[in-house]
C-alpha cells in the first residue's frame, strides 16, 4: 500500500493577528511574508520568515504551527514535531496542529502517536474526511485493520469521490481476507480513475481468491497494459494461468515478475510448479531452491503380499494415480515449495531426496494432506507399505473427502491380506467420486 502524503502546504494558515503595539506590527509583517513564501514554495524562506515572527512575538500558536509545516515540507519531522507541540501548547484547541503532527509522526513511524494525534483532531473536528484516511493509513502499519476499515469508511461517507479511500479500503479488506467485498471498492476506483493500474490489479487479486480466473486475468491483462512495470500484475496473472492449467502461458509472467521482483520467493516456487508440469524437472528443482533457500529459515518395512493384488500389480495401479494437486499460494514456511520440489525429484527418480523434502514440508505444515499422500506413494514405490499406510491414514484424517488416498490405502491393504479392508477402502473412494476405483473392485472384490 503506498504511503500517503500529506499536502502540507496547504495547511498554511493566513490566520488574523491582533497587535497593539509597532513591534507586534513587525511580527504580523514577517508572519504574511512567511505565508507568501510557503505558498511560492520557498519553504527554507519562510521557516526564517516564521522564526523572526516567533522572535518578535513568542506567544502566537500560529507561527509555531506554520513553521512546521515548513520544516515538514523540508522533511524536517523532528523537528517539525517540537514546533508542533508548542503550537498545541498555546491552543490547545488547534486541530490541524494535531493532524500535521501526526503526519510528521507518521514520517517517523511513530504510527502509535500518530494514531493518538489524529483521534485528538477527529474530536476537535469531526468533519474532516483527511483526518479520518490518515487514522485509518497509520492504523494499517500497526495491523490494526477493523478499525482502519471503519476510518476509511468515514472518509467516503464525508467525501464520496475519494478514490484514494476507495481502494484502500479495498486494500484494507484484503488484509481481512474479504475479497468478495474489496470487488465493489476497486470498481468504484475504475469509475473515477479509468488509467489507475493498481486498482486493476487489486481486483485481479481479488478475482483470483474468489476463483474467477478468467476474469482476474482480464483485469490484471488490463493492468500490465497500464504499467509494464508492476511486477504484481505479472505474478497474479502467471498465478492465475496456472489455476486454469495453463502452465505454459504462466512461465513468461513468472519470468517477468521474478525479473522485476527478484526476491518474490512465490514468484520462484509458482514458475517451478509450472516447469514441473511442462516436463522440466531440472529447471523446476532449480526454482524450488530458489524458493526454499531465498530470506528464509522409522517404520517396521517388512511386508508379505499375500493377497489377489501381488507386488507388481500394486505398483502398476498406484503408479496410475494421478497428481490431483493445484498450484497454491506459498507460505512463509515454503512448505508448499519443498512438497513440490520433492514431487520433481521423484519423478527424476530420486526418491531419496524426494522424501527429504516431503519430510520437511510435513515438519513446517503438519496438516497437509497432499505431503502426506506423496510421501505414501513413494513409500510404497520403495515397498514400505506399512509405512505408506502409516501416511495414508494422515492423509484421510486431514481430508476425509481424499478418495485417492482411499484408492491407493485399499490396492496397499488388499495386497498385505486384508481384503476385507482394503475393499471398504476402495468403495470409499468411489464413493467419493474417484471412479477407477470401481474397476479394481470389479477385478479384486468379488
Amino acid at each position: 500500500m503506498k504511503r500517503h502524503v500529506l499536502p502540507l502546504v496547504t495547511l498554511f494558515l493566513c490566520t488574523s493577528l491582533t497587535f497593539s503595539a509597532t513591534a507586534q506590527q513587525t511580527a504580523v509583517d514577517f508572519f504574511e511574508n512567511g505565508i507568501a513564501k510557503a505558498k511560492a514554495n520557498d519553504f527554507t524562506g519562510a521557516l526564517q520568515a516564521f522564526s523572526m515572527a516567533i522572535t518578535m512575538n513568542p506567544e502566537n500558536s500560529s507561527s509555531y504551527y506554520n513553521r512546521g509545516l515548513a520544516k515538514a515540507n523540508l522533511k524536517d519531522h523532528r523537528g517539525a514535531v517540537l514546533d508542533y507541540d508548542r503550537a498545541i501548547e498555546l491552543n490547545a484547541k488547534d486541530a490541524l496542529a494535531y493532524l500535521s503532527r501526526g503526519v510528521s509522526k507518521s514520517k517517523q513511524e511513530d504510527h502509535r502517536g500518530a494514531l493518538l494525534d489524529f483521534s485528538r483532531s477527529i474530536e476537535l473536528n469531526p468533519d474532516d474526511p483527511q483526518t479520518y484516511y490518515n487514522r485509518g493509513i497509520s492504523r494499517t502499519r500497526i495491523d490494526q485493520y477493523r478499525g482502519a476499515l471503519a476510518d476509511f469508511t468515514k472518509t467516503i461517507e464525508l467525501d464520496p469521490n475519494n478514490a484514494q479511500a476507495f481502494y484502500v479500503r479495498g486494500a484494507t479488506k484484503q488484509q481481512l481476507g474479504d475479497f468478495a467485498s474489496s470487488l465493489p471498492d476497486f470498481t468504484r476506483v475504475i469509475e473515477l480513475t479509468p488509467k489507475r493500474p493498481q486498482a486493476y490489479t487489486g481486483r485481479g487479486i481479488a478475482k483470483v481468491e474468489l476463483g474467477d480466473f478468467t476474469g482476474a486475468i482480464t483485469d490484471l491483462n488490463k493492468a500490465v497494459e497500464l504499467s509494464a512495470s508492476d511486477a504484481d500484475s505479472y505474478f497474479y496473472r502467471a498465478f492465475a494461468k496456472a489455476k486454469m492449467d495453463d502452465f505454459k502461458g504462466a512461465l513468461p509472467d513468472y519470468d517477468k515478475s521474478i525479473s522485476l521482483q527478484g526476491n518474490n520467493y512465490k514468484a520462484y516456487y509458482g514458475r517451478g510448479f509450472c516447469r514441473s508440469k511442462l516436463g522440466d524437472q531440472k529447471g523446476a528443482v532449480q526454482d524450488f531452491n530458489q524458493a526454499i533457500g531465498m530470506n528464509n529459515t522409522n517404520s517396521d518395512t517388512k511386508v508379505v503380499y499375500s493377497g489377489r493384488i501381488s507386488r507388481a500389480t500394486l505398483d502398476n495401479l498406484r503408479n496410475l494415480v494421478k497428481e490431483r494437486n493445484k498450484i497454491n499460494d506459498v507460505s512463509d514456511e515454503r512448505a508448499e515449495a519443498y512438497f513440490s520440489r520433492g514431487v520433481s525429484r521423484s519423478k527424476q527418480g530420486d526418491e531419496k531426496s524426494a522424501i527429504i523434502d516431503l519430510n520437511k514440508s510435513i515438519e513446517l505444515n503438519p496438516t497437509y494432506a497432499e505431503a502426506y499422500f506423496s510421501r505414501g506413494l513413494i513409500k510404497s514405490a520403495q515397498g514400505d507399505q506399512r509405512g505408506a499406510i502409516m501416511d495414508c491414514n494422515s492423509a484421510v484424517k486431514l481430508n476425509p473427502r481424499y478418495g485417492e488416498v482411499y484408492y491407493v490405502r485399499g490396492l496397499i491393504k488388499h495386497s498385505l491380506g486384508d481384503e476385507n479392508g482394503g475393499c471398504l477402502d476402495l468403495s470409499k473412494a468411489g464413493e467419493l467420486g474417484y471412479n477407477p476405483a470401481y474397476k479394481a473392485i470389479s477385478d479384486y472384490c468379488n
